[in-house]
This record gives structure tokens, C-alpha cells and sequence, in this order.
């Protein structure tokens, strides 16, 4: 088996390197105990005891040596000489044919398939010559032996091997999928935060042009007239200054939606829940904490269009016979909470920006204010959304509506 390491395995690697622990382990074990098995046999048929024990514990150190310290190339080198040192210990014991089970195992990790399968037939010729050396008698066990178990041992060294590799790549190919999704999540994220950009700086290029062409060029007028110091123009003074006061109104209208228009959220999102009941002849219920503080403008137009979103898929998607909208108060957090009693959905799978657009951008608008959205939801179950906003920001700025 393959004695190169990893210094720092990532983590696609990790289920490798857990297996290759496992199989070295067992490999390690396997050669000693065929080491100090086949070195008593040969004592027992009348090898002295001290070559024996040395052949036996020099092919041991040799192995160790590499196992612990063989990397790259000289792993091929490394097995060579392991090699060598079994040729050698055959020549002391036909015993030691044993040895050729770890050898062909080895073979099957450090070697290229052909090379293995090249390595293995020497090898085997070795291990069936080893009797003829000895003079032992031949036997069919003795040619069929080797050849089934090594074969058998090379095959199970090559498709674990093989084995090992596969799961690398599925685990490369997962890692690779998540990085994939990963990439595309954060591309739609700067895609949605470079539309805010465009989308803000138009804006900005829009109200200055409104003031310039209005409120400024009417300011400009008024100066004038007013260093003139003359009485008689003050009611154009005066007509001037209304009509600009007039254009700032409409200025300033223009940033909040329609539906906010001369009154408060809940006003709003109450006219929302009777259209909704005329149209789709869904009841509704809305229900506002009396202690329910004051908001900016912007937080206002975030659970407008958080509701609108909500209410929209009810009507669409839903088939619901009823639909609750909540407002409440606690721990510095105003929460809008959207119920209904319809069909429902997995919101574990809706939870991707690729499978619901609403979700997410109901999510994204949250974050710009440092809220949150919770999505509880199950197939027949109905569905509740949950959108939290800090009011620390409200309270600080004064927004009453």
C-alpha cells in the first residue's frame, strides 16, 4: 500500500485518509505476524536460529523503514529493496514464500496497475521456484498456492485502491458543488447590492436634478428680489417661496410609496387586507400590540413591502381560507408576523435563492435595516412568516407617523 502521506489533508480528503489508516494498519500487522510465523517454521525444519531471526528482522526494519520515511519516487525504490531482502530470505528458507502476500499488497498502492501486475509475475515465479531450490517435493498446492493467493492479494490491493480513488472524486465533486452554490449565492448577493446601487444612484441624480430645476432656481429668484430690498415685491416673494414649499412636498412625497400616502402602516396594510378579502374572498384579521412604537419612514416601507410580497403569494399560491397579519413588540424588535391557513410548502427546500425570488428579496430588503425573516412552513400545514425589525434606529431618529 501507498506509504506517502499528506502533511495537511484537506478536507475532501479526509474519508481517505481514515480508510488508508485503517489498511495500513492491517498490512503492518499482516507482515509481521507472516514474518515471525515463516521465521519459527524455518527453525523447525533446520534453519540455525540466528539467521533465521536476522533475515526476518532485517526485512521487518527495511519495511518499517519505508513505511516511515519512503515518499514519492522512492517508494518504487523502497519496494525493490524489500524485494531483494525476500529473494534473499528464500534462499535461506523455502519458508519464507509467505512473505510474497504483503509484497504483492504493497505492489497494488505504490506501483501503476501494469507496473503491479509486471511486479507480481517474478514475484510469483519466485515463490513457486522456492520448493525447486530447496528440493522440497512439488506439489499442485505449490504452483496453485501462490498463484491464487497472490493473485487474490494483488486484486484486492488494486480495487481498494481503486476504490479509494472514487471516493475521492465524489468527494472532490461535492465539495466542488458546494463551492458552486456557495459562488452563485454571493453572485446574486452583489448582483442585488449593485441594482440598490444603480437603482439609489438614479435616484440621487433625479431628486438633485428636481431641485435644481425647482426649489434652487426658485431660492435664486427670491434672493434677488430680496436684496432689491423693494416692498412692492414681496407678495412675488411670497408667491415664490409657497410655490417652492409646494415643489419640496411633491419632492418628498415621491420617496414614499402610494400606499403610505397620508397614512400611517397599519392603515395601509389594512386597506391591503380588505382588497385582498374583495378579491380573492380570503378573511383576514389584522391585529396591532397597542404598545407598538413609532417608525422611520424606511422601516415602514420595509414591512409594506414585505406584506405585499406575503399577501401576494396567499392570494396566488396559498388556497387559503384565512390570513392573520400581526403586529408586536418586544425586546427592542418590532416583528410583523403573516399566517394563513393554506396549502403550505417545504420551506427547508424554498430556503435557496434559485427556488424562491420572493423569500429572498423579502430577506434581503430585512438585512439592509439589521432585521430577519423566519419562513415556518410545511406541506398542508399553512404557512407563517416571521419579519423582525431593530426600532433602536426608529426611536433614535424620532420617525412618528
Amino acid at each position: 500500500m501507498s506509504v506517502q502521506s499528506v502533511t495537511d489533508p484537506s478536507p475532501v480528503e479526509t474519508s481517505r485518509r481514515r480508510m488508508l489508516t485503517v489498511a495500513r494498519f492491517a498490512l503492518h500487522l499482516i507482515t509481521v505476524l507472516l514474518s515471525a510465523v515463516t521465521a519459527v517454521r524455518a527453525m523447525t525444519i533446520g534453519v540455525p536460529l540466528l539467521p533465521a531471526m536476522l533475515a526476518a528482522g532485517v526485512f521487518l526494519a527495511w519495511y518499517a523503514t519505508g513505511a516511515a520515511f519512503a515518499r514519492g519516487r522512492f517508494t518504487g525504490w523502497w519496494l525493490g529493496g524489500l524485494s531483494i531482502v525476500w529473494l534473499g530470505m528464500l534462499l535461506l528458507s523455502a519458508e519464507f514464500v509467505w512473505l510474497s502476500f504483503p509484497l504483492l499488497l504493497l505492489a497494488g498502492h505504490v506501483l501503476r496497475r501494469w507496473a503491479s501486475v509486471g511486479f507480481a509475475i517474478p514475484v510469483l515465479g519466485a515463490a513457486i521456484a522456492a520448493p525447486i531450490l530447496h528440493q522440497v517435493p512439488i506439489t499442485f498446492a505449490h504452483v496453485v498456492g501462490p498463484l491464487l493467493g497472490g493473485g487474490f492479494a494483488l486484486a484486492i490491493s488494486l480495487g481498494y485502491d481503486a476504490l479509494l480513488r472514487d471516493a475521492v472524486e465524489r468527494e472532490r465533486l461535492i465539495a466542488s458543488l458546494v463551492r458552486t452554490q456557495n459562488e452563485m449565492a454571493a453572485l446574486q448577493q452583489e448582483l442585488a447590492r449593485t441594482q440598490r446601487d444603480a437603482g439609489a444612484a438614479q435616484e440621487r441624480t433625479r431628486l438633485a436634478r428636481d431641485l435644481h430645476d425647482t426649489i434652487a432656481q426658485e431660492l435664486s429668484s427670491m434672493v434677488l428680489m430680496a436684496r432689491g430690498g423693494e416692498t412692492a415685491q414681496m407678495p412675488q416673494i411670497e408667491s415664490l417661496a409657497q410655490h417652492a414649499l409646494t415643489d419640496l412636498r411633491r419632492i418628498v412625497a415621491a420617496l414614499a410609496p402610494a400606499e403610505l400616502e397620508g397614512a400611517a402602516l397599519t392603515s395601509a396594510i389594512e386597506r391591503m387586507l380588505a382588497e385582498l378579502h374583495r378579491t380573492a374572498g380570503i378573511d383576514t384579521e389584522l391585529i396591532v400590540d397597542p404598545d407598538l412604537p413609532a417608525l422611520t419612514t424606511a422601516q415602514d416601507v420595509v414591512f409594506l413591502r414585505v406584506a405585499q410580497s406575503a399577501l401576494a403569494n396567499v392570494s396566488q399560491h396559498a388556497h387559503a381560507g384565512k390570513v392573520v397579519v400581526a403586529f408586536a413588540m418586544d425586546a427592542g424588535t418590532v416583528t410583523m408576523t403573516v399566517a394563513d391557513d393554506g396549502s403550505g410548502f417545504d420551506a427547508d427546500e424554498a430556503a435557496t435563492p434559485a427556488t424562491s425570488y420572493g423569500l429572498s428579496a423579502m430577506r434581503s430588503r430585512l438585512r439592509e435595516f439589521g432585521g430577519a425573516l423566519e419562513v415556518r412552513s410545511a406541506p398542508r400545514e399553512g404557512t407563517t412568516l416571521v419579519a423582525a425589525l431593530p426600532v433602536e434606529s426608529a426611536t433614535a431618529e424620532g420617525g412618528a407617523r
